[in-house]
């Protein structure tokens, strides 16, 4: 949900955060409707708009860069996906306000919506509306625990968490480990905290994890960090489940006590943390950050625009592997979700020009 400048901090309680590989664009270019697996078209499933009409975009918010980033990849992949996509509209951090934004989309006469949810409870309210009114919505970024979806286009989340464990995990034999975590009302900040909680105590048993509940709020990282280390000096390692919002007054903290050192250097704190921002990318070849799991902006907005331009013609789809490297998965609550790869991006492979981090400035 990527240093990173977020303004409006104390409103940022939303963000989900999220990262993955970018598919090659010969791969991405070629999804059809009748391709093979899970995105072969299964037929309609009443229409809405026979795949034209315009759509609304929602955005969470536009304090973190990858949510900038998303909003400027959004009318490259509408063109390229052929959607007519209306002007995105930001919710700034306010679950209330994205209901409402719902409803003015809906009252603007769209045949779609693409939402990225800020609260997985509260959006059921907009996707009522939605249904109510015979509009096919595809959520990106957070599945929504209740309502109607087309698709959810996501990164699988507690791959994030997993792959944060393993990695301190890995570089660290022994001590304490703290995770900076998301706003536990998303389903986000669920997964990840979950996975990486349950990783460490199956995997790494010798590592002991703190935990600051910091609701994506970077004001509010930065306090309990602060605090944090007043009494836990030793700290070894330190995973950010969303460095849109933490990696700036994480690599603040640590400067103003004078622990910022160098990745190779004595006493340095392996950091690993979620997102794949250019603020990342560099504070990786810095030697600041150790790692970070890239999550795909581009790809959210390009699949988030085919299925909604698929829902809005009455197709449908099923579980399984999908032509473009990813996965549908049917959750517990019955909506499906494409589960895009997250690939670990560490400095051997930071220069990677397929990863869209280093693809924006």
């Amino acid at each position: 949900m990527s240093g990173s400048t977020v303004r409006n901090e104390r409103h940022n309680r939303r963000l989900t955060s999220w990262a993955v590989r970018t598919t090659a664009a010969a791969g991405v270019a070629a999804l059809a409707l009748t391709g093979c697996g899970s995105t072969k078209d299964s037929g309609s499933a009443g229409t809405s708009g026979g795949g034209t009409g315009k759509v609304g975009v929602i955005l969470p918010l536009l304090t973190s860069p990858f949510w900038q980033s998303y909003n400027d990849y959004v009318p490259k992949m509408a063109k390229s996906e052929g959607v007519e996509a209306l002007k995105t509209v930001n919710s700034n951090s306010d679950p209330s306000q994205q209901i409402t934004d719902i409803n003015n989309e809906l009252n603007q006469g769209v045949k779609g919506l693409v939402v990225a949810p800020l609260d997985s409870a509260a959006i059921e309210a907009g996707l009522d509306q939605a249904e109510r009114k015979g509009v096919p919505v595809v959520a990106v970024d957070v599945a929504p625990d209740k309502g109607k979806v087309a698709m959810v286009v996501r990164a699988d989340n507690v791959a994030y968490g997993e792959k944060a464990c393993k990695y301190l995990g890995q570089q660290i034999p022994s001590g304490k480990v703290v995770q900076i975590m998301g706003d536990l009302a998303s389903v986000n900040g669920r997964d990840r905290s979950e996975a990486f909680r349950a990783c460490v105590k199956k995997n790494f048993p010798k590592l002991k994890v703190l935990e600051i509940p910091a609701k994506w709020e970077s004001d509010t990282a930065a306090s309990k960090l602060d605090t944090l280390l007043n009494a836990n000096p030793d700290l070894k390692g330190i995973y950010m489940q969303a460095g849109g919002v933490y990696l700036a007054p994480t690599l603040q903290t640590l400067k103003s006590k004078g622990m910022l050192k160098k990745a190779g250097q004595s006493g340095h704190i392996t950091i690993i943390s979620n997102d794949g921002i250019p603020q990342e990318f560099d504070a990786i070849r810095k030697g600041e950050i150790d790692a970070t799991v890239s999550q795909p902006a581009d790809t959210y907005a390009k699949y988030g625009m085919y299925y909604i331009k698929a829902a809005m013609a009455g197709k449908t789809f099923k579980p399984g592997p999908t032509d473009h490297g990813s996965t549908i998965v049917k959750l517990p609550s019955g909506i499906l979700e494409d589960q895009l790869p997250a690939p670990l991006v560490t400095k051997d492979n930071v220069d990677d020009s397929e990863l869209w981090g280093n693809t924006v400035k």
